[in-house]
């Protein structure tokens, strides 16, 4: 909650200094975005290859037919949340956001001091390969070596994303929001995305109800006792923004939710980490709007968002459990696959965290509904093998 509050801060800073501070202090802020945004770039496949890799190798190599089944689960709910989110959103976005707005009117504001370039070291695509052929490798080798040295590397990004470039965040929105301030669009920009995250918001309570209402009818529970019982996971989410400090919160609800505890233990760890239909349902709808209110751009086809959404659920392996870990992630695809300039960049990520614990409490409130169906494919077998080995 202290990240949407500075990010709160952070805009009505850049607004308030877009509109009546002298044109250095604009450029000095400027520049200071873009040197982060300089960061940020030189980041994102270093977050692809460290977290998608670290998270190949640890997947567990014993559990066969449970661990594809729950990986194919969570990615069939996650390309099947972004496709709804971009079936509503191109009906709904040209009623709520119709004008084009800020993105991309990055000439109409003051020059910066001086640009630094930051080359990242390899394109996205190529530590996405380097990712599952590493990640792959360790986990067929047991290699222990390889293994920590990528653990470690995660722990460094991190470390790099939780002390340094999250709390620039701030300052990075201020810049783009000083920019609009400066050539008039801001107010446009910022009651479009108010609409905007409404929506996302409603989707996201949809696709739950959608979620638990199939799982409870096939499989004979009560769709609102399931929900009743996943709220505490919820609400928890809301609180701490992450997937992973919400894990013992949701692994004591899907057990109370009469998951066996094997497949409980088993899944919610994982889905925590796999499993984010409701980020995609945000980074979807969002970079659908940021697109349509773009001059020059507009609202993308199907078939050119398809594509997208399929690598979406991919990439989402690599997100930090933690708060705007899933925008960071997402933006070498937004970049590479749809073409998003450095203002867009930053709107996107003022969006995503705006609406980030309602993301993460969908993430987590979702898995209870993969550990359910797990419980009804194995629950029984694991159960009597438990037996028979006591």
């Amino acid at each position: 909650m202290k990240i949407i509050l500075k990010l709160v801060v952070g805009m009505a800073a850049g607004i308030l200094l877009g509109f009546y501070a002298p044109d250095s202090a604009i450029r000095a802020l400027l520049t200071a975005y873009e040197m982060i945004g300089q960061l940020i770039k030189f980041t994102i496949p270093l977050i692809i290859l460290f977290y998608i890799t670290s998270g190949i190798a640890c997947l567990p190599r014993d559990s066969g037919k449970l661990l594809g089944r729950t990986v194919a689960f969570a990615y069939g709910s996650t390309l099947l949340a972004g496709v709804l989110a971009f079936l509503i959103a191109s009906i709904a976005l040209p009623i709520l956001a119709p004008t084009a707005a800020a993105a991309g009117h990055e000439t109409a504001a003051p020059a910066v001091f001086f640009k630094l370039e930051i080359p990242p070291l390899f394109g996205v695509i190529s530590a996405l390969v380097a990712a599952f052929v590493f990640g792959v490798g360790i986990s067929s080798l047991h290699s222990t070596a390889l293994r920590t040295w990528f653990d470690q590397g995660r722990d460094i990004i991190e470390r790099l994303l939780s002390r340094v470039i999250i709390p620039l965040l701030p300052l990075y929105i201020a810049g783009v929001f000083a920019a609009m301030a400066a050539d008039g669009s801001v107010f446009t920009t910022l009651h479009a995305f108010g609409r905007v995250l409404l929506l996302v918001v409603i989707m996201h309570w949809a696709w739950l109800s959608l979620l638990f209402i199939v799982t409870g009818v096939l499989n004979k529970r009560s769709p609102l006792e399931l929900i009743r019982t996943m709220l505490p996971a919820y609400f928890t989410a809301l609180g701490t923004m992450s997937s992973a400090a919400t894990i013992p919160v949701t692994l004591r609800q899907v057990k109370a939710a009469k998951v066996s505890e094997p497949i409980a233990n088993f899944v919610v760890p994982l889905c925590a980490n796999i499993h984010l239909s409701g980020s995609t349902i945000t980074l979807v709808t969002c970079a659908s709007a940021v697109m349509l209110m773009s001059p020059g751009v507009g609202l993308p086809t199907i078939g050119a968002m398809f594509p997208f959404i399929m690598m979406l659920g991919i990439i989402m392996i690599a997100a930090p459990g933690a708060p705007g870990g899933a925008v960071m992630s997402a933006l070498g695809l937004l970049t590479t696959m749809l073409g998003f300039n450095e203002t867009q960049v930053a709107l996107m990520i003022a969006l995503y965290l705006a609406q980030d614990s309602f993301g993460t409490a969908t993430n987590v409130t979702g898995d209870a509904v993969i550990a359910v169906w797990m419980d009804r494919f194995f629950g029984k077998k694991l159960a009597e093998d438990s037996a028979s080995t006591a």
